[in-house]
């Protein structure tokens, strides 16, 4: 009869109040009879057992493991908790205790944040604390998703996980950062979240510490924390997560040691063991079915007050299901058998729990229990699809504190000089090293407040980090007091705007006592690598400031607060995943490269991909000669060769074409006037961008000024600057300054050949100097001033051995037909360096991630950085096959796919997309239909321009074929 009334009570929670039963399966039925018929064979050792889940460690010796194995062979255990070790190890160690367990083990973890908190080699997603700060719930969602998908590959059913304690005091040493934050109510909706995310990864959850650990100081691991407020105070407050999440899904509640005197009127008794508060508040006013579980009975905030066994019995009287990490499970099993027997403990009160405990198992999948297949399983818990999950987190969690007079996202950086200054313990290097892939950032060190005053006297914008450990959430987070005092007087500086971004803790920016002469404050809340970048990007708007202050700051940056921004479209930096595309899929460019090298194609090279505004593959190959010693890095410069021309000349030509400056029917004549008796009269500006023309490839120059010897002609040239003798060609070597005249009066000179496709640098010739003669500034100054300063292409430059540090230059070649020297620094093309390295077709330095800007830019219909630099009809006008019926496939100064089988591109591109290849080794193309930019830098023509194995290979294109084959579909 007994049996008979249990099996009602529990049919009418599924089917009466399914929402109070979170441990219903979606097969209820099968659930119950699944239940019933083990219950049914079980004897009393065997259910006492059930109650228990003990701690384990796969870090443990083996005497540890034999005696945990003990144990469960013969008290049948209901479950093991796992604390420290490896994920490989805990997954052999779980299928082993599985196999010595009658019934399968429920296996548990407490993993708040991922199997990180516990493991080595596995993933650490966003605290808590960092998640509060987030708007749109369903990004907590996913978080606990994936962290969900962790524990069941890992073989756990159960995580004790979320935290629903609400965070008020902001000196709690253990809850902290693994709180939501101080609002009930936001505490309440990102545990939803959570539960929704497990639910959907199968694994059962956990609210905890019941009920509630947020406004204490004092740590329940070391002492009986004091929870002295009114019931009133508790139900808005504490309790109110509870009330909200009891009701959808909560798989189980861990009940902690806390004295609460308004719930419980024993002096100093623990929650934990308190049937007013397990039994009468959660389980009849709140009238929650799920399991409950207690908080660690090794705590001193219990076993201070309770003997060993008799504190177990106490919990489950007081109406725990499960009772966690106990310290003598021998004696408790004792105790609960003495009590069954002595009538205090009664069948029923025990049949409740165990059939919960067997719900929970088979809700977990444990009716259908196989063994945890250890193959891959380390490369599965951290895929590329963690850093997707916790990168999207954190973009949305950033949150912007204070912005005078919206001094970000950054917009003009042409007139911006920034130095960037770090305090805290813990590193900022990729904070740094983000920020520099958007501008050219100083970093300032200094050993007192004078010398970083002194320092920082010539810039205008100083950004300040605050770098703490982002080793766990523990941490303490404090500022020195001299960074308190320093902070505030380089904020002081008049001379300069400061940005001030934490990397801790919010509460850290209260130590901040003055706020005024701050002008931007932005809360990161963790250090991680992710963490640092998208605050960068933040900081420069390739993303938006979305997060709200989950906790407060002091009077003025209170709960909820932030600011909000828009992005400006900028370049961000991401993962393939982000962008539907396949990481696996784009390492087989690392396989084409490394081919390449392999191959003596180029001695080093990189590589970028682009996709929807984020750079999703950005790699550095090889070395920057075979003999180098030191690895190419994202700072080395390459000379782009006839990249120049879209991404130097061409601009011009579309802004002057804007400005009425320039058509594209003029001719050349219109251009010089000298060149009126020229055949090239009448060659348009349109024919001779499409390489329509009629012109000639190009002109060698620089040979009729060899001697005889073929070496540079005294004629001509000086080894050092003299009057008259002041075109540096390379270094120690001077043309005469009445060699420009020649060129062009040569250029005038050609005749035009037959009317077809025939690629032709001789224009270029010609639109430097009608660019230059039309606006009164040389080439290389106007379009720094016009575009590459604005956009933030810091590493673009003609004339790099001039500018930059000659060490990132990559060397071009081995000269030994005209300069005799090492070229370095200086444009290869022999023309251009006829004309102070700076041609209309050559000359341009850059590396992949500022190339990558200037082809981002014209995808965006010439608008990046909340600066539109060319009209969109424009671009389209210039990107356009004019002669495509004459099979030229070029556009207006861009080269189009071929119209045939072979061609520039892999014949997989659209026929919007554009681009350029350059004779050192370079190649960047860019397709608006898929929102892609490709940037391919090499020295090719190193140590000598006659190595054509790479044209020869098609690897650049191969390449291209591999990046649109990992397009997801």
């Amino acid at each position: 009869m007994k049996k008979l009334v249990f099996v009602f009570f529990q049919l009418s929670a599924i089917f009466l109040f399914p929402q109070h039963n979170p441990l219903q399966a979606k097969d209820s039925l099968a659930q119950m009879n699944w239940v019933e018929a083990k219950y049914a064979t079980m004897s009393l050792e065997e259910k006492i057992g059930q109650l228990f889940m003990v701690s384990a460690a796969s870090n443990q010796n083996k005497s540890a493991v034999d005696r945990i194995k003990a144990l469960i062979e013969k008290h049948h255990l209901g479950g093991v908790i796992f604390s420290k070790g490896g994920p490989v190890r805990q997954a052999q160690l779980t299928n082993k205790f599985q196999t010595a367990s009658k019934l399968p083990l429920l296996i548990g973890m407490d993993a708040e944040w991922g199997l990180a908190m516990r493991l080595d080699s596995t993933y650490a997603f966003p605290w808590n604390m960092t998640l509060g700060a987030i708007q749109d719930s369903s990004v907590v969602e996913e978080v606990a998703y994936q962290i969900g998908k962790h524990c069941t590959r890992i073989g756990a059913h159960i995580n004790f996980a979320p935290v629903l304690d609400v965070n008020i005091n902001p000196d709690n040493p253990i809850i902290g950062n693994r709180s939501f934050g101080e609002d009930p109510q936001n505490v309440a909706e990102k545990a939803l979240a959570f539960v929704r995310g497990f639910e959907r990864a199968g694994i059962l959850s956990s609210g905890k510490h019941f009920p509630g650990h947020g406004d204490t100081a004092t740590d329940s691991h070391q002492a009986l924390p004091l929870i002295d407020f009114t019931r009133e105070r508790l139900d808005s407050v504490e309790l109110y997560p509870y009330k909200k999440t009891l009701d959808s899904g909560l798989s189980s509640i861990m009940v902690a040691h806390l004295n609460v005197p308004a719930l419980e009127n024993k002096p100093d008794h623990p929650s934990s063991l308190s049937g007013n508060i397990v039994t009468d508040l959660l389980k009849n006013e709140l009238n929650y079915q799920g399991l409950v579980f207690t908080d660690a009975l090794n705590m001193k905030g219990v076993t201070k007050t309770t003997e060993p066994g008799d504190v177990e019995l106490m919990a489950f009287l007081a109406g725990n299901d499960m009772l966690l990490m106990p310290q003598d499970v021998e004696k408790s099993i004792v105790k609960l058998r003495q009590a069954h027997e002595q009538g205090v403990l009664s069948e029923q009160r025990l049949e409740t729990s165990v059939k919960k405990i067997l719900m929970a198992k088979y809700k977990a999948g444990l009716h259908l229990y196989k063994p945890i297949k250890l193959e891959e399983l380390y490369e599965e818990l951290n895929g590329v699809k963690n850093d997707v999950v916790y990168e999207r987190a954190i973009e949305n969690a950033l949150t912007l504190v204070k912005n005078k007079i919206s001094l970000i996202p950054i917009r003009k950086l042409d007139n911006k000089k920034i130095a960037y200054v770090k305090f805290g313990d813990a590193s900022g290097d990729t904070f740094l090293q983000a920020l520099k892939r958007y501008e050219d950032i100083t970093f300032i060190e200094a050993k007192d407040i004078a010398s970083y005053k002194q320092k920082l006297s010539d810039f205008n914008l100083v950004i300040i980090g605050l770098h703490e450990s982002n080793e766990n959430p523990w941490k303490k987070h404090q500022l020195t007091e001299n960074e308190r005092f320093w902070i505030q007087e380089i904020a002081k500086l008049r001379t300069s705007n400061s940005i001030l971004v934490s990397f801790a803790k919010p509460y850290m920016l209260s130590e901040v006592f003055d706020f005024n002469y701050i002008d931007v404050v932005v809360s990161a809340y963790q250090n991680s690598a992710i963490a640092q970048q998208k605050a960068a990007e933040l900081i420069f708007g390739a993303i938006a400031a979305r997060g709200r202050l989950p906790v407060t700051i002091n009077s003025e940056f209170k709960v909820g607060g932030g600011i909000d921004t828009k992005a400006i479209a900028r370049l961000g930096y991401s993962f393939p995943e982000r962008v539907g595309m396949d990481s696996e899929g784009l390492s087989l460019v690392d396989t084409l490269v490394q081919q390449g090298m392999d191959s003596l194609m180029f001695p080093g090279a990189q590589v970028l991909v682009a996709r929807k505004g984020k750079v999703i593959y950005h790699k550095n190959f090889g070395k920057p000669t075979y003999d180098s010693k030191d690895s190419i890095t994202e700072d080395h410069i390459y000379d782009l060769a006839s990249l120049t021309k879209i991404l130097s000349t061409l601009p011009n030509i579309m802004r002057m074409e804007e400005e009425g400056k320039i058509r594209l029917n003029d001719t050349f004549q219109d251009l010089i006037p000298e060149y009126g008796e020229s055949e090239l009269k009448d060659v348009t500006v349109l024919k001779s961008l499409s390489h329509y023309g009629r012109l000639p490839a190009w002109i060698a120059f620089y040979v009729d000024t060899l001697n005889k010897n073929r070496k540079p002609s005294e004629e001509f040239y000086r080894f050092r600057p003299e009057p008259g003798y002041s075109i540096k060609v390379h270094e120690n070597l001077y043309l005469t300054d009445a060699y420009n005249d020649s060129i062009y009066n040569r250029i005038g000179r050609q005749e035009l050949k037959s009317n077809r496709y025939r690629y032709s640098d001789v224009a270029y010739y010609v639109f430097k100097k009608y660019i230059e003669d039309t606006y009164g500034q040389p080439l290389d100054k106007l379009t720094d001033n016009f575009l590459y300063t604005p956009l933030g292409a810091t590493k673009t430059m003609f004339n790099a051995a001039e500018k930059y540090d000659k060490s990132l230059i990559v060397p071009s070649e081995e000269d030994n037909y005209y300069r005799y020297q090492t070229v370095q620094g200086y444009v290869h093309d022999m023309g251009a360096a006829m004309q102070g390295g700076v041609g209309g077709h050559a000359g341009l330095f850059s590396n992949a991630n500022d190339v990558a800007k200037i082809m981002q830019m014209y995808l965006q219909g010439g608008y990046y950085g909340g600066q539109q630099y060319l009209d969109e009809r424009t671009i389209q006008k210039f990107n356009t096959c004019y002669f495509c019926n004459k099979e030229v496939r070029r556009g207006v100064g861009f080269d189009k796919p071929q119209l045939k089988d072979k061609g520039p591109t892999c014949g997989c591109v659209s026929r919007k997309s554009f681009g350029h290849s350059g004779f050192t080794g370079t190649y960047t193309w860019a397709d608006p239909d898929e929102e892609l930019v490709y940037v391919f830098l090499s020295n090719r023509t190193y140590p000598s321009s006659s190595n054509r194995l790479l044209v020869k290979s098609g690897l650049r294109t191969r390449i291209q074929q591999v990046i649109y084959d990992s397009i997801i579909n």
